[in-house]
């Protein structure tokens, strides 16, 4: 890579494939996609279900590993990496939020948006959790069980967590797939909100065309391919 690549671009992808096994062959699902993504940038991947969106999204977060192609995170070379490896990168580097949720039920929301900070050694953990609760609106709920809250209050405990260790990329899947309209926007609001105030990138797969309007650009994805690249726009200019 460049070192104009380097500084620019926190996400570099090149001549990315995906293949699994099938009973009678092969299946393609990434065909030879190639990306670069701005520190701070916001970007929407949108396609038709089985396009490839959410596989790409699990490749670039480090969930999962390529048949070749390279991945470059924050200067990282994923494709290189081991299972051990990218695990330590998503958790110094990386945050994710996924459709459903994915709370831990023992736990309470406070105790919740803790764990990612506590696991990586945060000595300050329960103050951040409790100042990013307060963040998304969810102060008075800390003590409450995810079986206790709402979808909406679920998701907002999820942004949370996602973002206590103040990662430089943000991933998100379908992030409002599983909310009523107003929940749903009240999320789009809070990600924008901290993808602006902490300068992080955020990258979501979604179906909600205004979600997907409201970033700097938007990734359209057919067969594994990207049929369509919108280049960034000012933030002036989005709906």
């Amino acid at each position: 890579m460049s070192e104009e690549q380097v500084s620019s671009d926190i996400i570099i992808v090149k001549n990315l494939i995906k293949q699994v096994a099938v009973n009678n062959g092969t299946l393609e699902i990434l065909k030879s996609i190639s990306l670069n993504v701005k520190q701070g940038q916001s970007i929407a991947i949108v396609g038709a279900s089985g396009s490839g969106k959410s596989t790409l999204l699990g490749l670039l977060a480090g969930l999962d590993s390529s048949t070749s192609g390279e991945i470059w995170l924050d200067d990282a070379p994923l494709h290189t990496l081991n299972e051990e490896q990218r695990t330590e990168l998503r958790a110094k580097k990386v945050g994710f939020i996924f459709q459903s949720f994915l709370l831990l039920p023992a736990l309470t929301a406070l105790e919740n948006v803790m764990l990612p900070a506590q696991l990586a050694g945060f000595e300050n953990a329960e103050q951040k959790a409790k100042e990013l609760l307060d963040k998304v609106g969810l102060s008075h709920r800390d003590d409450h069980y995810p079986n206790q809250l709402s979808g909406g209050e679920q998701q907002r405990v999820a942004i949370a967590r996602a973002f206590i260790c103040q990662p430089k990329i943000l991933f998100a899947d379908e992030p409002t797939g599983n909310l009523d309209g107003a929940n749903g926007k009240r999320i789009e609001e809070l990600l924008f909100e901290l993808n602006q105030q902490l300068n992080t990138t955020l990258v979501l797969v979604t179906h909600d065309p205004k979600l997907a309007q409201n970033c700097q650009r938007i990734i359209t994805m057919d067969d594994g391919q990207i049929s369509e690249d919108i280049k960034e726009v000012e933030l002036s200019d989005v709906v």
